[in-house]
C-alpha cells in the first residue's frame, strides 16, 4: 500500500521546474541537498541562500513523532486551533515498551501500564487525521522507511534519528515538538540553511564489514560535533553498492556527529526497496524524474568545488570496528580491541549482546546476524552472555519468523524482544545491574552514554554492528577477534566463525497480517478527547508567560554544568518516559544527571536561599516561586543527543530564563528558543571558567534585542565583585518574536485567533 499517493505525485510533478529555478539562482550545478531543500521552498526559490548564515522557510512534506514526543507535541497541537492536520503525520507507538520477559510478555505489559497514553494518542490522531501505529506495530524510523520516505522528499520528526529516512534518498531532519506544531498547523518550517559535507564511497564492502562500519567511520572523524549545522551527503561507487537499509543506519547515525541530517542520492537499490515494500509506483515516479534525485555530475566529479568539506572513504579497504564506550564516536577496530581494552582497563568479559534498534533492525541485518547464529548452533557453540534481538517492524518480525529466523537465535539462547526501542533507550529492566557493578555490554544501537541502556553508570556500552554483536556475544569477550580467532565448542574443538551472509530481501517476500497500523476518522469534529485532571501521565498545558519588557536582573546560578551534557543528562529517559505527557512530573528530572562544576555530584546544586544543597530541580521551583528565576551555564556541545523538547520545556517550567554555554546541539538550541528561553553562547569561551558557584546574573540589553546584536551578561560575584561579559545568539527577527511572545505556540495560538 502507497500512502499519501496524490501528494507524492503533485510534488514529483512539481520538482522538476523548481530545481530549475534554483540552478538558474545559483548558476552552478547542484548537490542533491541543494535540490531537495530549494524544491521544498515557500514558493518557487528566487535568491541564493548563505549556507550556515540565512535562515530559510521550508514546506515539508510530512511529519512523524514517536509516542514519547507526541504527546507534549499534540497536547501544544490542541491549542494552536486547528481541526486537522495540514500535512500528512504519524504517531509511532515503539518507546513506552520495556524490555524485561520477551516479546509477548512485555507488550501485553505495556498495554495495561501505558492503556491512558496510548488511548490518548489514538483518540488525538483519531481526531486531528494523523495516521496512528499501535505499540508492537515497530521502530518509527523503521516504519516510515518501510512506508513513508519517499526520494526526494522532506520531512521532519520528533525524534534525533529521523535522518534515518535518508537511506530513501529523503531530507529527514529530527526537531523538537514545537517544530512539528508549526508544519502540523500549517505554519513554514524554518532552518538556519544547512553546511554540506560530502561523503565519497569508493570499493565495495565484504566480509565482516558491513554499513556499520561505514558511519562508525564517519563519527571517528568528525567527532559527535563535527556534523553540527551541516547536512552529510553520500555519493560515488560505493554509494551505490549499497542497500537501502544499509544507507538508513549510516543515516540513523549520522545524529551522532550532530548533522541536520544525511541523504543517498536515487539509485537502482532505492528503486528495488520501494518495489520489494510495495510502492511500485513510488519507483516508478521516481524513475522519471531521476536527475532531479541525485547530485549533478559535475558536483561529484569535482566534490571540494561544492562541499564545504569532503572525506573519502574506501569502503573495500574498511576495516569492522566497534565505537565506545560512554561516547559513539570512540573508534576501535576488532584488530586493536583487546590491546584497546585492557590499556584502558574496560571490562573485557561481556555480560549482554543485543541487536536491533531503528538502526540495525531490518530484514538485512537481521539475516547476518541469523547466519552466525546459524554456524553457532552447527558448530556446537552457544552465547556466553544474555542475547536480546529486536526486530525492527511487525512486517519484518513476521517476515523472519516465516522464514525460521527466530528460531534460529532461540536455538542458542536468544531472547526475541518486543518491535520497539526498549533496551537502547533505556527500556531496559536489567536486574543484573541493580547493584551498579562494572560490565560492558555490545550492542548494535547508536548511542552510548553512560546510564543511557539500563541506568547503570558503570556499564560500559559498545556499538557496533548486529554481526559483529552476536560473534562477540558466542566469545563473550571484548578482546576476542572474529576474523581471525577460535572458540571452544562443547565437545573441546576449537572452532571458528566464517564470514557472516546476508539476505537484503527475503526470497518469499515481506508478509504481515496485522501491521498495526489505524486510519484516522475522515471527519474527527465529534471525536473528544478525554485528559483526566488527576492523572499523573496526561496534563494538559498551560501557556507561559509573555517577556515582561524589562531587561532580566538577578537571577540566580541553577548548575554550572561540567563537561558533556547531554539531553539524556538534562531530561532523562528510562523510567521518566512515563511522565512525558506530563510536564510537571517529567520536570522532576531536570538536569538530574548533569555534573555540577563546583561539587563534581549529580543532582547536588547549592540553594543559596537556604543555604543547603539540594536536587535540581527543587532547587530551579525555590527559586521560581520566590519570584526570581535561574541560570543554567553550559559547556561543549550542550544539549547533544535526543531531539525531546521536554529539556527545554522543563526549565521553562522551572522558571530558567536564561541558558548560556559555550557551544549548542543544533535541535536543543532551537527547542529552547521555541520554549521562550534565552539561548546564549560566550562569545569568550573561557568566561565558562569565571562562573562561581553563588553568583547571580543581570542580562543587560533585552530591550533592543536584534539579530546579530551582542548581549551583555553581567555576573555578580558573592564578594561584590563582577565580570560583564559579551554573549553572542543566533535568534533572527521571527525567532525574537517567540522570545517576546513567551513562546512559538503563544503565536501560533495569536495568528488563529
Amino acid at each position: 500500500m502507497t500512502f499519501d499517493i496524490e501528494m507524492i505525485k503533485d510534488f514529483y510533478a512539481e520538482m522538476p521546474k523548481r530545481v530549475k529555478a534554483a540552478r538558474k539562482v545559483l548558476n552552478k550545478p547542484l548537490t542533491l541537498t541543494e535540490k531537495i531543500l530549494y524544491s521544498h521552498l515557500e514558493g518557487i526559490p528566487s535568491q541564493p541562500f548563505e549556507r550556515g548564515i540565512s535562515y530559510v522557510d521550508f514546506r515539508p512534506d510530512r511529519v512523524a513523532m514517536q509516542d514519547a514526543t507526541a504527546q507534549m507535541a499534540l497536547l501544544q497541537f490542541m491549542q494552536a486551533g486547528r481541526s486537522k492536520v495540514a500535512v500528512p503525520s504519524t504517531v509511532h507507538c515503539d518507546h513506552l515498551i520495556q524490555a524485561q520477559a520477551g516479546a509477548q510478555e512485555d507488550l501485553e505489559t505495556a498495554n495495561y501500564t501505558n492503556k491512558e497514553v496510548y488511548d490518548f494518542l489514538a483518540s488525538v490522531s483519531n481526531k486531528y487525521g494523523l495516521g496512528f501505529w499501535k505499540p508492537g506495530a515497530g521502530i518509527i524510523h523503521q516504519v516510515v522507511l518501510e512506508n513513508y520516505a519517499f526520494p526526494g522528499g522532506m520531512m521532519i520528526g520528533t525524534d534525533s534519528h529521523t535522518p534515518n529516512a535518508g537511506g530513501l534518498g529523503m531530507l529527514a531532519i529530527g526537531v523538537g515538538g514545537a517544530d512539528a506544531v508549526d508544519v502540523m498547523a500549517g505554519m513554514p518550517w524554518e532552518l538556519k540553511f544547512p553546511k554540506l559535507i560530502g561523503v565519497k564511497l569508493t570499493g565495495k564492502l565484504s566480509g565482516w564489514t558491513s554499513s556499520k562500519d561505514v558511519i562508525l567511520k564517519v563519527a571517528d572523524i568528525l567527532t559527535v560535533k563535527g556534523g553540527t549545522g551541516a547536512i552529510v551527503e553520500y555519493f560515488g561507487e560505493g554509494a551505490e553498492s549499497l542497500s537501502c537499509t544499509g544507507k538508513a543506519t549510516i543515516c540513523n547515525m549520522g545524529a551522532e556527529i550532530g548533522a541536520t541530517t544525511s541523504t543517498f542520492g536515487f539509485d537502482d537499490n532505492a528503486a528495488e526497496y520501494l518495489r520489494q515494500t510495495g510502492r511500485s509506483d513510488i519507483a516508478e515516479l521516481a524513475g522519471n524524474i531521476k536527475e532531479n534525485l541525485t547530485g549533478d555530475d559535475e558536483v561529484y566529479a569535482n566534490p571540494e568545488k561544492y562541499f564545504d568539506q569532503v572525506i573519502e572513504i574506501n569502503l573495500s579497504t574498511l576495516e569492522p570496528a566497534i565505537n565506545g564506550p560512554f561516547t559513539p564516536d570512540l573508534r576501535t577496530t576488532v584488530s586493536k580491541m583487546s590491546e584497546t581494552a585492557k590499556k584502558n582497563d574496560w571490562p573485557v568479559m561481556l555480560e549482554a549482546g543485543l541487536i536491533g534498534s531503528c538502526t540495525n533492525s531490518s530484514y538485512e541485518d537481521i539475516t547476518r546476524a541469523a547466519s552466525l547464529a546459524q554456524q553457532a548452533a552447527d558448530k556446537k557453540l552457544k552465547v556466553k552472555t544474555d542475547l536480546l534481538i529486536t526486530p525492527g517492524s511487525e512486517q519484518v518480525r513476521y517476515t523472519i519468523e516465516r522464514d525460521g529466523l527466530i528460531k534460529e537465535f532461540e536455538k542458542i539462547g536468544a531472547t526475541v524482544l518486543a518491535n520497539a526501542c526498549g533496551p537502547c533507550i533505556g527500556q531496559w529492566n536489567r536486574k543484573s545491574v541493580k547493584d551498579e557493578h562494572k560490565n560492558s555490554i555490545i550492542t548494535s544501537f547508536n548511542r552510548n552514554f553512560a546510564k543511557r541502556n539500563d541506568g547503570n553508570p558503570n556499564t560500559y556500552a559498545f556499538v557496533t554492528s548486529p554481526e559483529l554483536v552476536m560473534a562477540y556475544t558466542i566469545a563473550g569477550r571484548l578482546d576476542f577477534n572474529p576474523l581471525t580467532d577460535y572458540i571452544t565448542n562443547a565437545n573441546g574443538e576449537k572452532v571458528k566463525l566464517e564470514e557472516p551472509e546476508g539476505i537484503v530481501y527475503p526470497p518469499k517476500g515481506f508478509a504481515v497480517e496485522d501491521a498495526g497500523y489505524q486510519a484516522p476518522a475522515e471527519d474527527g469534529s465529534n471525536i473528544e478527547v478525554i485528559v483526566d485532571p488527576k492523572s499523573d501521565r496526561l496534563q494538559l498545558l498551560s501557556p507561559f508567560q509573555s517577556w515582561d519588557g524589562n531587561d532580566y536582573k538577578g537571577l540566580n546560578l541553577l548548575i554550572k554544568a561540567k563537561g558533556k551534557c547531554t539531553t539524556d543528562h538534562i531530561s532523562m529517559a528510562g523510567p521518566w518516559l512515563r511522565f512525558r505527557g506530563h510536564l510537571e512530573n517529567i520536570s522532576q528530572n531536570l538536569l538530574i544527571g548533569a555534573i555540577n562544576y563546583f561539587n563534581g555530584e549529580t543532582n547536588s546544586v547549592k540553594n543559596v536561599l537556604s543555604g543547603a544543597y539540594g536536587p535540581v530541580p527543587e532547587t530551579a521551583q525555590a527559586y521560581r516561586d520566590a519570584g526570581g528565576g535561574s541560570v543554567i551555564i553550559g559547556d561543549e556541545n550542550y544539549g547533544e543527543g535526543s531531539s525531546r523538547e521536554h529539556a527545554a520545556m522543563e526549565p521553562r517550567f522551572l522558571g530558567v530564563k536564561v541558558v548560556v554555554v559555550r557551544s549548542f546541539a543544533r535541535i536543543h538550541e532551537t527547542n529552547l528558543k521555541k520554549q521562550g528561553v534565552l539561548a546564549l553562547t560566550f562569545a569568550n569561551k573561557e568566561d565558562y571558567d569565571k562562573i562561581l558557584e553563588e553568583d547571580t546574573f543581570d542580562v543587560v540589553g533585552l530591550t533592543h534585542f536584534e539579530p546579530g546584536k551582542q548581549l551583555k551578561l553581567v555576573v555578580h560575584h558573592k564578594d561584590g565583585s563582577k565580570d560583564d561579559m559579551l554573549t553572542d545568539h543566533s535568534y533572527n527577527a521571527s525567532q525574537i518574536k517567540w522570545f517576546k511572545a513567551g513562546s512559538a505556540l503563544n503565536l501560533i495560538k495569536a495568528y488563529s485567533e
